[in-house]
């Protein structure tokens, strides 16, 4: 196996949603190593930051700038895990730096944002992925087998729901539990689908291979915080005459993360709910139902090695569905270390994805403007 490739963080400190994640996946397989980063705009947290990732003191940088002036001829990639308003700007300084780059999702909050980084992408010829971690999990991986496979059938219909309770639930002391204030703001998307939507969105295409082509939805603020969306329900046309249903809330009380993934084709159904991770759950036409994980015979995917790194029985979860996510990712840049050509894996997904995200998302918001079925364009 190739010596890991050295990354570094923007964003991603220890008082993060996602730092502590990213840097225990992407080290699991030992594919990568974090060796820099300017991990917070506080000194402090920068700092405490480095001394706990296990990063030389000397290589936490107080900017961006600083860290690109000193690191970019010792790194194989850059990792940008700043709030997403920030990564279209943070994302082109690094593609103009010749700096191979992996974005946390969303990609930008827009995308005419996204447009922006596609003309720098294509004038230095760079490489650019966005994590879409849940795709990263070994059952939906086995679903999107199936479904090619044409094991349910015609698919017809997919729901997926990803339902949280973040903007209804309150504290101990009972007061509103107040997120980070970057997400208590909206854009051209509402801050909630470019959290939560662009995963939907991402697993759909993933799971059928087709593409959206018209929505309607709603969307709502029930919450503790009127200013933002917090509750959005759709329809969706895709290609190939498959109709689905969406519904993303941060106002579900009861749900942590109730993602579920529904797939319903002429001759077979599944189902999958993140928080039995591993079990896949099939129905056919003819009654007979059937669970599926990793020590299933007729496995196909989630039986592979790479997704058994422990014995089932022993459940595997988000953060492991993360590492898978980024071997695939090492794999592609190892690949484009070679050539220097951007060859993308089944598994690793470049600008086109993350902008058709923001086009449907952008539909959305519209059909919710004025009431009506929406083209995505």
């Amino acid at each position: 196996m190739a010596e890991p490739l050295k990354v570094a963080f923007l964003g991603g400190g220890v008082n993060s949603a996602v730092g502590r994640v990213h840097k225990i996946a992407l080290e699991m397989d030992n594919r990568f190593r974090l060796v820099a980063g300017c991990f917070s705009r506080h000194d402090d947290i920068n700092q405490q930051t480095a001394l706990e990732y296990g990063v030389d003191q000397d290589r936490g940088y107080p900017s961006l700038s600083e860290l690109l002036k000193m690191e970019s001829n010792n790194l194989d990639a850059i990792i940008i895990l700043t709030p997403t308003p920030h990564h279209k700007q943070d994302v082109i300084t690094c593609l103009e730096a010749k700096l191979p780059v992996i974005c946390e999702k969303a990609l930008a909050g827009s995308s005419a944002d996204a447009a922006e980084i596609e003309q720098i992408l294509e004038k230095t010829q760079g490489f650019l992925t966005v994590t879409f971690n849940y795709t990263g999990y070994p059952i939906l991986r086995e679903l999107r087998k199936l479904i090619a496979q044409g094991q349910l059938g015609k698919i017809e219909q997919v729901h997926v729901e990803m339902p949280q309770e973040g903007f209804s639930r309150l504290s101990k002391d009972g007061k509103p539990i107040i997120p980070q204030e970057w997400r208590l703001h909206d854009g051209p998307i509402p801050t909630i689908s470019l959290d939560l939507g662009v995963h939907i969105h991402h697993m759909l295409g993933y799971l059928t291979n087709e593409e959206p082509e018209e929505v309607v939805a709603v969307q709502n603020s029930f919450g503790a915080f009127k200013q933002i969306v917090d509750n959005t329900t759709c329809i969706a046309k895709y290609s190939n005459d498959i109709l689905c249903n969406i519904w993303f809330s941060k106002v579900a009380i009861g749900h942590r993360n109730g993602l579920k993934v529904r797939v319903y084709g002429t001759t077979g159904s599944a189902e999958w709910v993140q928080v039995q991770p591993e079990e896949l759950f099939l129905s056919d036409n003819t009654g007979h139902r059937t669970i599926l994980d990793r020590a299933s015979t007729d496995a196909n995917i989630c039986d592979q090695a790479r997704y058994n790194r422990f014995k089932a029985g022993h459940p595997s979860g988000f953060i492991e569905a993360f590492a898978n996510h980024y071997v695939d990712i090492a794999s592609s840049l190892h690949n484009y270390k070679l050539d220097r050509k951007p060859v993308l894996t089944e598994h690793v997904f470049d600008i086109t994805t993350a902008k058709q995200g923001l086009l449907m998302l952008e539909a959305m918001t519209k059909s919710s403007h004025t009431h009506s079925w929406v083209a995505v364009e």
